[in-house]
């Protein structure tokens, strides 16, 4: 896929720290030397899942969205949990989803597939611009508790601890297959939802980023799949808006309102679910921005690279000509005498150096071409920008308007 927005200088992947995370995609085929036991092979679908809810229910749907309420017990649980998968703590990974939402697919966006693909699976990981959070700005409301604090700090210690867990329970088999491969799997299926569930699967509501809904995604994901309908009502708990759209992380907490732990689960109302449909003609500003940055780019790079071979090829020119000139007239050079030489060399450079009136007028013929397709493509970026914000506008006041209309006919 086309690059469509550069990476800066400071989002490159450090190979050096990431050595360890690398180890442990091998580390499981050890396993050919301990053998696969049926215990370990139940353990590891079982860790899987286990903490891929701990993941999408807690750390993303509680905590970066809170989408639900709960007591602080069981908000310990979802921070312990979600800590056991190695995918940090609660608080880092939460701060920094706030920042994927506020600024998806923008220049801004931790990790788009604007910027490639690799890049948004797990390279942004793997990156050191990311290591920390500023926790003040980005997830106050949960950095006021003492004990999601401390599960923040040693977040390190709990992957650890269910690792020696697993050896106890199933031995070496345990720790290789139950373990170290449930946890590969968890970080694979847990980043598809930043890299393919934006470039893979179909659209239903025309949203400002290239989010996108897809069953396939959803099964192993436990309804994480649903990512357009996610960016388009973040708020709600459950991602998949319909009853055909299974979302198992969804059904587990519905089962535990049902009991009391949690409560407030927050869904979309019919008119959210039945708004900004592409298939009504709802402007995708999206899409469009998508679309229009991959084209910037692939011109860019044409020009970029029609201009390098221009330039290399005037230079094999130059060298070929230059090549040529001294055995050109050697009979001349040899009667002539040592000012007569000198002079003959700068007439030759002075002729090479000179372009023919035919590509003199050829090349301002060029240079007009060019200067009028950058005033055009300025003029084309800004009204697209106009036109983006105006767009933009118009989906707030549309927005506005229905819902001072709801108001009113509620009051009547």
């Amino acid at each position: 896929m086309q690059k469509a927005i550069a990476r800066p200088a400071d989002e490159r992947v450090n190979f050096a720290t990431s050595i360890p995370m690398i180890a442990c995609h091998f580390v499981p085929l050890l396993a050919i030397f301990t053998g696969v036991t049926t215990k370990a092979v139940i353990l590891c679908v079982a860790l899987y899942f286990g903490r891929m809810f701990f993941i999408t229910a807690g750390y993303h749907r509680y905590f970066a969205h809170r989408s639900y309420k709960t007591n602080r017990v069981f908000q310990f649980i979802l921070a312990a949990g979600g800590a056991t998968a190695a995918q940090k703590g609660p608080l880092w990974w939460a701060g920094h989803h706030r920042d994927h939402h506020r600024f998806s697919d923008t220049e801004r966006d931790i990790h788009s597939p604007q910027k490639g693909f690799w890049w948004s699976h797990m390279g942004w990981i793997l990156c050191d611009k990311y290591n920390t959070v500023d926790y003040e700005a980005k997830i106050k409301d949960f950095h006021q508790y003492p004990e999601i604090r401390w599960v923040e700090k040693h977040n390190g210690w709990f992957p650890i601890g269910l690792a020696v867990l697993c050896t106890l329970i199933a031995g070496w088999s345990g720790l290789l297959i139950g373990f170290f491969l449930s946890t590969v799997l968890l970080w694979h299926g847990t980043f598809t939802v930043n890299s393919l569930n934006h470039v893979f699967g179909r659209r239903r509501y025309a949203t400002t980023d290239t989010s996108r809904n897809s069953a396939i995604l959803a099964l192993w994901t436990m309804g994480e799949g649903w990512h357009n309908n996610h960016h388009y009502y973040a708020a709600s708990a459950r991602q998949g808006f319909f009853w055909w759209e299974y979302d198992i992380s969804y059904y587990v907490l519905k089962a535990l309102s049902l009991v009391g732990v949690v409560s407030d689960l927050k869904t979309p109302p019919r008119w959210a679910r039945d708004a900004a449909r592409v298939r009504d003609g709802q402007l995708d500003i999206g899409m469009f921005r998508a679309h229009w940055q991959r084209a910037t780019a692939a011109f860019s790079a044409a020009t970029s690279h029609a201009s390098d071979k221009l330039s290399s090829a005037k230079a094999a020119l130059a060298d070929r000509l230059g090549g040529e000139s001294p055995a050109a007239s050697p009979a001349t050079a040899t009667e002539a005498t040592p000012l007569e030489g000198v002079a003959g060399v700068s007439l030759a450079t002075e002729a090479l150096s000179a372009d023919t009136p035919a590509e003199q007028d050829a090349r301002s013929r060029r240079e007009q071409m060019e200067e009028v397709v950058r005033a055009h493509r300025a003029a084309l970026e800004e009204s697209i920008e106009t036109t983006l914000r105006h767009a933009e506008a118009l989906s707030r006041a549309t927005k506005l308007h229905q819902r001072e209309l709801r108001l009113a006919a509620a009051e009547s």
